[in-house]
């Protein structure tokens, strides 16, 4: 629902903050690693995890991408629950926990404080093989695609309703003539053809 909030901090604690966005304050858990990123900012960009249970609607903020992604991962573990999520991250740097449960360290996981050795064991074995699949670059931020132009007008026309072999025949016909268009440019053409 919410991707990320950039505003000011009007309060700062270790265990939460309130981020004055568009003149709402909006009260957001955070977890130590994120405070100790952004405790001498007045402003800042928090990345959201909007978790909704029977008795509460909480937001969870964090400093980077990669710690939201990790921490999505670790409340999707039966048993850990956001708070739990949370506690892991402030006991530790996400590569840490991410390094553990890759390597498969239940000794590492079960020294942060709520969890137990059957949760540990639960969390590598339903993490590990995610994790490894990401490899080390999991707690980076997921490229964004950039698609061609031509397959950007492709895209657009399609979903106006167009046959997409006869797209792709008009678009094909338009590039060999001139390859320096723009999607606007590109589209508007191919509509007078199509």
């Amino acid at each position: 629902m919410y991707d990320y909030f950039n505003g000011k901090l009007v309060f700062k604690a270790p265990t939460h903050v309130i981020l004055e966005v568009g003149g709402i304050g909006y009260h957001i858990h955070i977890s130590l690693t994120t405070y100790s990123l952004i405790k001498d900012q007045e402003n800042c960009k928090l990345y959201v995890s909007f978790q909704v249970r029977e008795d509460a609607h909480a937001l969870y903020g964090f400093a980077t991408e990669g710690e939201r992604h990790l921490f999505n991962h670790l409340i999707s573990v039966s048993g850990i629950g956001p708070n739990t999520g949370r506690m892991m991250l402030s006991s530790s740097t996400p590569e840490e926990i991410q390094s553990a449960i890759v390597n498969g360290q239940v000794a590492l996981i079960q020294k942060i404080k709520g969890i137990g050795p059957k949760t540990a064991q639960r969390v590598i074995l339903e993490l590990q093989d995610k994790l490894k699949k990401q490899g080390d670059d999991a707690l980076l931020p997921l490229p964004i695609a950039r698609q061609s132009v031509p397959d950007e007008a492709l895209s657009a026309l399609v979903m106006l309703g167009f046959a997409k072999n006869q797209v792709e025949k008009v678009l094909s016909s338009i590039v060999q003539t001139d390859e320096s268009l723009t999607v606007e440019q590109m589209i508007k053409l191919a509509l007078k053809k199509l």
